[in-house]
């Protein structure tokens, strides 16, 4: 009973002292923003910014070695008053961090990202040939006929039949 107390103590001080960190990374996401990946191109939607002086406000795409909103690539949001977005188009992989900051200088919400495939390079597409692929049988597309084939397979026989008679013979030195 006593062991059963002590660790329910312990768990609710450990909720407890994790509630402020929870409500902390909370602040930092802000409202909302949804990032996605499609291929190289990475875009964030949200609906947190208001329009002030014709302008959104900004989103910006960082990679683990910058540290600050202005060292990364900023592109202006675009939208309406329900939904603003931005995207970044040929990004090469690795993780990223987006950040939106809107024209009033809030911080509507950061997002990790990760980016897994290269931007494809563009491709020249040559038409196959027209008769198909030419592949054969190699050196056995002669036709040697039914003689041919006998003879063969007598030969390989006789070898067979030789191997035995030899190996046989080894064992058992006193056997014809």
């Amino acid at each position: 009973m006593r062991n059963s107390s002590s660790v329910l103590r312990s768990g609710l001080t450990v909720a407890v002292a994790a509630l402020p960190l929870a409500l902390a990374s909370a602040a930092v996401a802000g409202p909302g923003i949804s990032v996605s990946t499609t291929g190289s191109t990475v875009s964030v939607t949200t609906s947190a910014c208001t329009q002030i002086n014709g302008s959104w406000g900004t989103a910006s795409l960082l990679t683990s070695s910058q540290g600050s909103f202005a060292q990364g690539r900023q592109v202006t949001l675009s939208g309406t008053a329900t939904s603003q977005s931005a995207a970044w188009s040929s990004v090469t992989p690795g993780t990223y961090t987006v950040i939106v900051i809107c024209s009033d200088g809030t911080t509507a919400g950061t997002q990790s990202v990760v980016v897994s495939t290269a931007p494809s390079p563009s491709r020249s597409v040559t038409p196959s040939p027209s008769r198909g692929v030419m592949g054969g049988i190699g050196g056995s597309s002669t036709d040697y006929g039914t003689v041919t084939l006998v003879a063969g397979g007598t030969l390989v026989g006789a070898g067979l039949l030789g191997t035995a008679w030899y190996l046989r013979r080894r064992n058992k030195p006193h056997r014809l």
